[in-house]
């Protein structure tokens, strides 16, 4: 649907997207994962139609998006992170009035009201004033208000940032529904959990993806096993490994030490001396199926 080819864009002298390429399929959800300023907000922008890349090209479903960036803007819905909700009109009649920006005929807007109702259940709030709404229905709102021009791609700013846990829950549900309609839907957050839950993630930092692929095979990027201490001194564990070379990438993980190691058994062996020799009570050392979040850290050590 969207085709991406060595996008950069600078802002003076900081490069915020430094040759990116990235194809977008019909029906799939695809996650741009990365910390703050990693250039994903500005990458969104450019496949918006928003902010025109320095280098690169962008097609929409074969169409360059030179040559008729109005036509590519009529099938795309872009959410940005602080989406423009008129606060002093109600749900309705921000829905109404997105609607129209998009050339709508008010008859056209209340066919796909019951769509709209259906997947954000807001009709119970449809006469309450936007401002009024918590942070999880301003976000459904704000979908609501994306799709309904019927687009047939969704670029989603870390849509759930600040939402409770619940309503991000909700959310996702929301975007599954579109996929399984043929929405294509590009979404970036900081949440790993998030990720996880994607068809395939592009990890990003300092403006360049270092993996994309499915979660499955990005966790296996980093080609080592990952091991886990258990012990109700986290702290003291994280502190000490990393004075030693082969541990100084351990992250402390809630009562668990967390780090990628070349060999278990040798792993093993060293750090229950290394505990010991610090009077360090051990409870565990496992090996462990490493989540997004532990490649993710691991990864951004080696690329730093």
């Amino acid at each position: 649907m969207i085709q991406a080819t060595h996008l950069t864009k600078s802002f003076g002298s900081v490069t915020a997207v430094n040759n990116v390429s990235i194809a977008l399929h019909k029906g799939e959800i695809i996650g741009i994962v990365g910390p703050d300023g990693a250039g994903k907000s500005t990458l969104l922008r450019m496949a918006a139609g928003i902010l025109q890349p320095d280098r690169g090209t962008l097609f929409f479903d074969g169409r360059q998006y030179d040559d008729d960036i109005y036509f590519v803007k009529e099938h795309i819905g872009y959410m940005p992170q602080r989406f423009g909700l008129y606060e002093d009109l109600t749900v309705l009649e921000n829905i109404m009035f997105f609607g129209k920006i998009y050339g709508m005929r008010e008859k056209e807007i209340k066919n796909i009201l019951p769509l709209l109702w259906r997947f954000s259940n807001l009709k119970p709030f449809q006469d309450r004033l936007a401002g009024k709404l918590s942070g999880g229905m301003k976000q459904k709102l704000g979908l609501a208000c994306c799709l309904v021009h019927r687009p047939s791609v969704l670029l989603l700013d870390e849509p759930t940032n600040g939402v409770d846990p619940v309503s991000r829950r909700e959310f996702w549900r929301i975007l599954y529904d579109l996929c399984v309609e043929g929405v294509t839907i590009m979404v970036s957050t900081a949440y790993l959990d998030e990720a996880e839950r994607c068809n395939r993630v592009a990890l990003m930092y300092n403006g360049s993806f270092f993996a994309v692929d499915t979660p499955v095979k990005v966790k296996a990027i980093i080609g080592k096993p990952l091991i886990e201490i258990q012990s109700k001194k986290p702290v003291e564990i994280e502190k000490i490994l990393k004075e030693h070379g082969d541990y100084s990438h351990a992250v402390q993980s809630g009562n668990a030490v967390r780090v990628f190691v070349s060999n278990v058994h040798k792993a093993k062996k060293e750090i229950s001396t290394i505990c010991s020799t610090h009077r360090i009570a051990v409870i565990s050392i496992r090996e462990v199926v490493p989540t997004l979040e532990d490649t993710f850290v691991e990864a951004i050590t080696k690329v730093q």
